[in-house]
């Protein structure tokens, strides 16, 4: 019997030997899947409780508000005294329309600043989609949830480009929205706008699509950059265009956007998410009729990149063009009125490369007739370097079809021009980006492990202290740093309140900086 029971024992213990080394050595079954493709797997094992009536029929955003109402969050971000939201002087996107970008809470002087916007959750293990201006140059970034929960956040990445970004919460089996396509959205059905208006937490307001594509002019004005997909409006000079590298193509909307509605969601009837609550167009500051979202389909790209490179990989057609209308059209003596007119080509770009020439008009994307630049940036803005696009063109009055294969960003942009001690809010200081290396970038630097630098944010020491894109960082606080996750651990180990990041620069030269996080 002793034999027997010894036998049981045994095998039990074997068992859990067992179960023990597969858990260990079990896969995350989402690592490697896009927000869509985890949020299908959530779905497919969460199935709504009944159907959401169609505003078709009975217009009734109960079951909407109350899927989406819970994974809207409520966003309150601290700057320095010195450093402010848009890193010293005015804003020019408040200047203009006044402060819809969130709500300032006035300073008193030499005291912290602090701004409030709203987010959305996108996967339950804590990622969050807001606004860019939301959390732009933010020192500490809080997060209340809608059951009063308040959480840290990281920021994972920006696009200055599109006005959106990704940030983290630690936590699990939060509630989500679900993502929908803005591509099926039509003017004229209900949405509703979810957020967090003058600090009023969970605030839906209902209205209609009032337009599609818009082009509104406030992303990139600061920048004097060459755009590749061209001017985002016409100016009175086409010969010397002001070019930025923005991308809007704005879903327009009556539903009430207010101050703090930022980064906030819009979703259909279903309750699906179809667009990121972004600006108003205001006089005032406040709601007047208007307000506008970023598209869901142009965010899911933008945000993807942001988890998995640490910055958005973009491809570019390499063009500057001009909007035509019948004013613009008889300037340039020409009797289209419809399209792009192609100013000029980057050089090595690769529209030249595939045969595009100065004075083309551009007539169809992807077989769609083009009359804004959104219609050309917004289905560029959601590919890749590498990935190919069908662009007809008017030349000489015929049309000719074009596959163009985009490339990469033409320059690299390596942005050289008594706090808490938590990870996220060091992790936000450092203001920067990482992704693991690569088995190329290992062999170059004969290193076994570290992370790439992928962005360097305004303000942060990264930037401070001169290291660019493209750095590689091999420890934090004598930790070596294996994985993105390793910083996390790193950065809170400080000694005297300095913090030591060592490292290679991108010529392989080594670098060591201390920086006081006092």
């Amino acid at each position: 019997m002793r034999k027997v029971g010894l036998t049981l024992l045994t095998a039990f213990v074997g068992g859990a030997m067992a179960l023990g080394t597969y858990k260990v050595f079990e896969k995350d079954p989402q690592e490697g899947l896009t927000f869509e493709e985890r949020q299908k797997v959530y779905f497919a094992n969460n199935r709504p409780a009944s159907n959401v009536v169609s505003s078709a029929g009975d217009v009734d955003f109960t079951q909407a508000a109350a899927a989406v109402t819970p994974a809207v969050v409520y966003i309150r971000t601290t700057y320095s005294p010195q450093q402010g939201r848009s890193g010293g002087g005015n804003d020019p996107f408040e200047d203009m329309f006044g402060d819809f970008f969130g709500q300032r809470v006035q300073p008193q002087r030499a005291q912290p600043q602090r701004a409030s916007g709203s987010g959305v959750i996108i996967s339950t293990d804590g990622y969050i989609v807001t606004n860019n201006h939301v959390v732009a140059n933010a020192s500490k970034v809080e997060v209340t949830t809608n059951d009063h929960r308040t959480l840290q956040a990281k920021v994972i990445g920006t696009d200055p480009n599109t006005d959106l970004a990704l940030i983290k919460v630690t936590g699990t089996n939060l509630p989500i929205v679900k993502l929908g396509n803005s591509d099926d959205v039509r003017v004229g059905e209900w949405v509703l706008a979810v957020g967090n208006p003058f600090n009023l937490n969970s605030t839906v307001t209902a209205g209609i699509v009032s337009a599609k594509g818009r082009n509104i002019g406030i992303l990139g004005r600061e920048e004097e950059e060459q755009n590749p997909f061209g001017r985002s409006r016409y100016q009175q000079q086409p010969q010397q265009p002001r070019l930025n590298k923005a991308i809007e193509s704005f879903i327009q909307t009556d539903a009430a956007i207010n101050p703090g509605n930022s980064g906030g969601a819009l979703v259909n009837t279903k309750g699906e998410l179809i667009g990121i609550n972004s600006a108003i167009a205001s006089h005032t500051g406040s709601y007047e009729g208007y307000g506008f979202a970023v598209p869901v389909n142009l965010a899911k790209k933008v945000l993807n990149d942001l988890e998995k490179y640490g910055s958005v990989k973009r491809g570019y057609i390499g063009v500057s063009f001009t909007e035509l209308n019948p004013d613009v059209a008889t300037e340039l003596k020409t009797k289209t009125t419809n399209g792009l007119y192609v100013n000029e080509l980057v050089d090595g770009g690769a529209a030249e490369a595939a045969g595009l020439q100065k004075g083309d008009i551009i007539t169809k994307v992807e077989g769609n007739t083009v009359y804004e630049s959104s219609d050309l940036q917004e289905r560029v803005g959601r590919l890749q370097p590498g990935d190919k696009i069908r662009i007809t063109v008017l030349r000489a009055g015929a049309e000719k079809n074009f596959t163009i294969t985009l490339k990469g960003e033409p320059t690299a942009n390596t942005n050289k021009t008594a706090m808490s001690k938590s990870a996220e809010e060091l992790y936000n200081k450092l203001g920067a980006s990482f992704q693991p290396l690569t088995s190329a970038q290992k062999s170059k630097f004969r290193l076994n492990s570290g992370v790439v630098v992928t962005q360097v944010r305004r303000g942060g020491f990264f930037e401070n202290y001169d290291i660019p894109v493209g750095s590689i960082i091999t420890g934090i606080n004598g930790m070596a740093i294996n994985s993105v996750q390793d910083i996390d651990k790193a950065i809170t180990n400080l000694k005297n309140g300095q913090m030591v990041i060592e490292g290679y620069s991108s010529d392989g030269s080594r670098f060591r900086n201390s920086f006081d996080v006092r």
